[in-house]
């Protein structure tokens, strides 16, 4: 017992001896408090007392390092394809006066899905016909000088403004014809107040929205329309597998609402942003859907292989790694009752292990059935330490 007591001792002052002057100088920079709290965190010792020592059951793994796998199995929802998607209101405000499509129909381009009256559709038609009109007696003006000049009854001065008058009313004309394609405008026969909504992709109608007479604005889609012979699985990647996925690899897609079913899909994207929040990038994949077997805001799972060459992984058991306050840490044996507290980064869960991104190397030896106990144990010895801070 005092041999053991003498061995903790002789460690706390070696502990206490190699900090150096420049070190604690340096604590006081603020650009290093960051790297120094990370240091302090890694470099901090437990110490159990001799009769806890005793009771305590330990058991210890080496670190290993292994080949990483194969792929990764990455959890995500479907959604549309937003390269086949489109939403479809009026240009102005208009009053609903039929809707002909509706929802879970199967539309072709150009199909009308519905007629709007609207008051500045009339306007501009109004406008456009009176283009028309000024462009026309420009033009018979322009002939009737024209032959009067061959005739030397009028001066050449007056065909040449007449051609500018010409030339205004076609500039006119065009403008007028402008404002009517901006509006979605026809050659809708009948009222020229009336606006008909078409299509402007073949799909499949996933919304409608709009009632008869009511009115609608420029900023409500009145329908959703979607072509879902290929849908998206929007996923989730962590960096360190993001790295290692390349657009165009294949996939095996796998839902819940089709157990025992696989679908082939192919991986279109990988993000080049990492979320700072969830260190994740976003990954999109493709499956082929003629069948209609998929639909947007089923749950699903991809299987995705990595690129060749996959780096090399260190793995320990998973019950060596706990969490203390928002940390993970794992106890290396030091000496009789002494143990390490390791700052590390928690990766993958791997059937029973788990990955370690940073902060452990192959062969170190973590601490596996009694880090739970050890883990209770610094908990109790921060609790203690703010307690005598604040006192």
């Amino acid at each position: 017992m005092k041999s053991i007591l003498r061995v903790v001792i002789a460690v706390a002052l070696l502990v206490c001896g190699c900090s150096r002057p420049e070190d604690r100088k340096a604590a006081s920079s603020p650009e290093q408090s960051g790297q120094l709290k990370d240091a302090r965190a890694s470099d901090s010792l437990l110490r159990i007392g001799p009769d806890m020592l005793r009771d305590l059951r330990v058991t210890t793994s080496a670190a290993e390092e292994r080949q990483g796998s194969d792929g990764v199995s990455l959890l995500g929802e479907v959604t549309i394809n937003e390269n086949a998607f489109s939403q479809v209101g009026p240009p102005v405000p208009a009053r609903i006066v039929t809707m002909s499509a509706s929802q879970g129909q199967h539309v072709v381009r150009g199909q009308p899905l519905a007629v709007l009256q609207s008051v500045d559709l009339g306007r501009a038609r109004s406008e456009n016909i009176t283009a028309q009109a000024k462009l026309r007696l420009a033009q018979q003006t322009l002939e009737r000088k024209r032959r009067l000049v061959a005739e030397r009854i009028v001066a050449q001065r007056d065909v040449q403004e007449a051609e500018a008058a010409v030339a205004s009313a076609e500039a006119e004309v065009k403008a007028a014809h402008a404002a009517l394609q901006a509006l979605g405008a026809g050659d809708e026969a009948g009222d020229s107040s009336l606006l008909v909504l078409r299509a402007p992709i073949a799909g499949t109608v996933i919304e409608r929205a709009g009632l008869l007479g009511q009115m609608a604005e420029p900023a409500q889609a009145l329908f959703k329309i979607a072509g879902l012979n290929t849908v998206w699985l929007n996923v989730h990647a962590f960096e360190r597998d993001a790295v290692r996925l390349r657009a165009g690899s294949p996939a095996r897609v796998t839902l819940p609402a089709w157990p025992g079913q696989t679908f082939p899909a192919k991986v279109s994207l990988v993000g080049n942003i990492v979320d700072p929040v969830s260190r994740t990038v976003s990954v999109r994949i493709e499956i082929a859907n003629r069948s209609g077997a998929l639909r947007p805001g089923m749950s699903a799972a991809a299987l995705v292989p990595f690129a060749a060459n996959a780096q090399q992984i260190i793995t320990v058991p998973a019950a060596s790694v706990q969490r203390i306050d928002e940390d993970w840490f794992v106890f290396i044996p030091r000496s009789p009752g002494a143990f390490e507290m390791r700052l590390v980064g928690r990766g993958r869960d791997l059937e029973g292990e788990i990955e370690i991104v940073k902060g452990l190397k192959k062969g170190e030896t973590v601490v596996v059935e009694g880090a739970f106990l050890l883990k209770a144990e610094a908990e109790k010895a921060r609790s203690e330490g703010k307690e005598h801070d604040h006192d």
